[in-house]
């Protein structure tokens, strides 16, 4: 008999995005049913780098200690020329604005095992690996997703007869580049341009060997472009261009690997744990939700590595639509929240792919005189420096306030003498931030303090100095008071994914920046069916 699984939240794919997003909503204390088509865990390297905002929703996410196992704080990033010569400079491992070095390198398999084990620790999250999603339709009040067995036959894995379906309110697709969730729900895959073949290796150094190698580099050499970069503690990595007159085989043989490694490793220094030709592309999804299905990650979009933000991208994904969920599980919006989550990663993400396509372009030279002239700018200093990351352009922001869309800062605070981080004392949800002694409370009329209780709008009070009895943290850091006074703003709404919706030069304008929220939250003050998480997890 087949198998019938009733759930608030379906997930197909279980990588690092798709896991982060069960363990987020299982953490909400919603129902979640994942489902794999690969029957174990892939044990092999590929993402080896996160950068300061996804360490922040690690360690929010309760990952502190596996982090330190299985990363390192980033370092010098520099693109050199054939000569060795600097072209570029980027200090990874300067203080960012989320408190901790910009960047750190990991290794994904680790990642993942700690990942999966959290996941697994947590009763409302079940995990279907070894199945496949092979049908996929919906309706008014949810989705219905039937799925196969996944078997190992004559050395290969192919769908069986079995099947078991599930029943939920939304479906989300983290199901790889491939996707059948984007591609049962006709939603069209976009080609932004950039193909280019690079063959990965990662190795294993010998215990006691130290190369002699850039941190992290890339040797903008026309003869063979090539990437050198931590795999996290204990491993590194290569990646080598295929040139135009290579083929695909020759370049993947065991023989070739050694000899393109050969200049800073050998079989006697190090071990080879996995080389594989990769097809470096740049396509984005044109809408990524169709009614209750949602996409996230690569099934979203794919990039070029070159900034590192492959793997980033998608975790930011699962961030930014946890919390989406839970105002729609929970009645406190409508499903245009779910419009707002293309209008806000879409384009950040079209950003990021399109740095890096341009930074892709500049590493991808392979034509001598092409390199000369890039070296010749570059060493001049007539490039333009990159651009800052992007933030939020649109979606769920203060129509034409200050700071909306930018990431906000992260540092500690202190009450009662006691110095904690920031998300670890308020958590996660709407934060009302509010310099100084006076109180925002003051300012508000009863709908709108039915509005902060209704969606649990944490409101922290900051100054120089802590007075336990207001309710008022010392900022340790300074990063708030300066963040806040850089922009002259006396208030700031952080939304629970710690982006800026808006901010306000005095507490009078308040009011107004709160009705703005609830209006495009589609809540009215009149509304009085408003339900508690634990009344929604329980319906």
């Amino acid at each position: 008999m087949k198998q019938h699984t009733t759930v608030d939240v379906a997930i197909a794919g279980y990588g690092p995005v798709g896991q982060t997003l069960a363990i987020l909503l299982g953490q909400m204390g919603y129902t979640v049913a994942v489902f794999e088509r690969w029957p174990a865990l892939y044990p092999l390297p590929r993402a080896v780098f996160y950068d300061h905002e996804i360490r922040r929703i690690f360690l929010s996410m309760g990952l502190g200690e596996e982090l330190e196992k299985v990363s390192q704080s980033s370092g010098l990033y520099q693109w050199f020329n054939a000569d060795w010569k600097v072209l570029v400079e980027i200090d990874w491992s300067a203080e960012s604005i989320s408190d901790g070095p910009f960047g750190y390198l990991f290794n994904q398999p680790s990642l993942e095992a700690a990942l999966d084990r959290k996941a697994k620790s947590l009763g409302n999250v079940q995990i279907h690996q070894g199945w496949e999603a092979t049908a996929l339709t919906q309706d008014a009040s949810g989705c219905d997703m039937v799925l196969n067995r996944i078997i190992r036959q004559d050395g290969k894995f192919t769908l069986n007869d079995e099947q078991q379906s599930v029943r939920a309110r939304y479906v989300i697709g983290a199901d790889g580049a491939n996707s059948f969730v984007r591609q049962s729900s006709g939603i069209e895959w976009q080609d932004l341009g950039f193909q280019e073949d690079w063959l990965v290796v990662d190795l294993q150094p010998k215990p006691g060997v130290k190369l002699d190698v850039p941190d992290i580099g890339q040797w903008c050499n026309p003869e063979r472009p090539t990437t050198m970069v931590p795999g996290g503690p204990g491993y590194r990595r290569w990646e080598f261009m295929r040139l135009p007159h290579e083929s695909i085989e020759d370049l993947q043989s065991i023989d070739k690997v050694w000899s393109l490694l050969s200049r800073w490793v050998t079989p006697d220094t190090a071990d080879l744990v996995r080389h594989a030709v990769y097809q470096f592309r740049s396509r984005i999804a044109a809408n990524w939700h169709r009614g209750r299905v949602v996409l996230a990650g690569d099934a979203a979009h794919v990039m070029p590595p070159f900034m590192g933000q492959g793997m980033c991208s998608g975790i930011r994904d699962a961030w930014n639509l946890s919390w989406r969920l839970d105002l729609l599980l929970r009645g406190l919006a409508d499903d245009a929240l779910l419009d707002s989550y293309t209008l806000e990663r879409k384009p950040q993400i079209r950003a990021v792919i399109e740095a890096s396509m341009a930074m892709g372009k500049i590493v991808c030279v392979s034509d001598p005189i092409k390199a000369a002239e890039r070296d010749a700018a570059y060493l001049s200093g007539n490039v333009a420096p990159l651009p800052p990351f992007p933030g939020l352009t649109d979606g769920l922001l203060q129509m034409d306030g200050h700071m909306r869309g930018i990431l906000g800062v992260h540092g500690s605070i202190e009450i009662d003498g006691k110095v904690s981080r920031y998300d670890d004392v308020i958590g996660r949800s709407f934060h009302l931030l509010v310099r100084g002694e006076q109180d925002p409370l003051a300012v508000l009329t009863p709908e709108q303090l039915e509005f902060i209780a209704a969606y649990d709008v944490s409101i922290v009070r900051l100054a120089e100095t802590s007075d336990s009895d207001k309710g008022i943290y010392r900022d340790v850091s300074g990063k708030y008071l300066n963040f806040m006074d850089e922009a002259g703003l006396k208030a700031v709404i952080v939304r629970p994914d710690y982006y800026c919706y808006g901010g306000v030069a005095d507490l009078e304008a308040l009011p107004k920046l709160l009705d703005s929220l609830r209006a495009q939250l589609q809540i009215s003050a009149k509304q009085a069916n408003v339900i508690t998480k634990t009344e929604a997890h329980h319906a």
